[in-house]
């Protein structure tokens, strides 16, 4: 397969994220309805967590066999082992300090130039006049947090497409193209749950942005895949997705918690990984 129908393919399967963005501009759901959206998209991101830690862990395993049966060394173990454990204390962690990071700059005062009185000469516009610049809502902070956790996990999606499609594996390739593409409409309404669930209705540009964070990387990624293949690479990055993917779930299940009504929250968080698990079943169909 050449390098434009390999990239063809890529686009295919990032695109369909968008598919699922629209949910977002949904009217004042009721609040029955925003606890069970929130709790989908816990489910959807606990299957990811699952698909994406099982992906990673498969080179620390090869290592681990061929050390037990004597054919390799301690060293890519160890290699592996910190790649697995490192990619996923980056992508936690950096996101509890970029949270932190938040929290002091919501609550630190003014600075001196835009607080009390006017700055600049005669004429200047006062301080008071000048329009505070909109900070973003936590819904949509999280988002974001959401579309690079996605983002992250479908440029190691994107790797495989290109890496099947280089070797001449067309039909493995497509296979893997249709289910990412299932995988990634589900995961466009992961995006934009705590949006729904906040009553948040966001503008068609932030979705469209959103969009490209979350299945950008899935053409970037295959087009890299088609020109070499990484195992050390795939795991930085799948790691890397599951740290931030385990941070948003915790901030979901959060706010979830504060519902009264947990009936809806364990038949959604059930929904979202039913359908993590049935789109899932096109790729585990074709071997991959």
């Amino acid at each position: 397969m050449d390098e434009g129908q390999t990239l063809l393919l890529g686009f295919i399967a990032g695109v369909t994220i968008l598919l699922g963005l629209p949910l977002g501009r949904m009217r004042a759901p009721a609040p029955g309805l925003r606890v069970f959206l929130n709790a989908v998209a816990i489910g959807i991101l606990v299957f990811l967590l699952w698909d994406v830690l099982a992906h990673a862990w498969e080179p620390v395993d090869t290592a681990l066999g061929a050390l037990r049966d004597g054919s390799g060394d301690l060293g890519p173990v160890l290699g592996y082992g910190t790649l697995f454990l490192g990619g996923i204390g980056v992508g936690l962690l950096s996101l509890v300090g970029y949270e932190q990071w938040m929290t002091r700059r919501a609550g630190a005062p003014p600075s001196s130039a835009t607080a009390g009185g006017s700055v600049g000469g005669p004429g200047a516009m006062a301080a008071t006049e000048v329009p505070a610049r909109p900070a973003w809502s936590p819904a949509r902070r999280l988002a974001l947090l959401i579309a690079v956790g996605i983002g992250l996990h479908n440029f190691g999606e994107g790797l495989a497409i290109g890496g099947s499609a280089a070797q001449g594996q067309i039909a493995l390739a497509t296979l893997l193209v249709i289910g990412f593409a299932l995988h990634n409409a589900t995961e466009g309404f992961g995006i934009v749950a705590p949006l729904a669930a906040d009553g948040d209705r966001p503008s068609w540009g932030f979705l469209a942005v959103m969009g490209l964070i979350g299945g950008g990387p899935t053409f970037l990624g295959t087009a890299l895949g088609h020109e070499f293949s990484s195992d050390p690479l795939s795991v930085v990055f799948l790691t890397l997705a599951a740290g931030s993917i385990l941070y948003v779930v915790i901030q979901l299940t959060g706010v979830a918690l504060r519902s009264p009504r947990r009936t809806l929250l364990y038949w959604g968080v059930l929904a979202g990984l039913a359908a993590g698990f049935v789109t899932d079943m096109v790729v585990t169909a074709g071997g991959a």
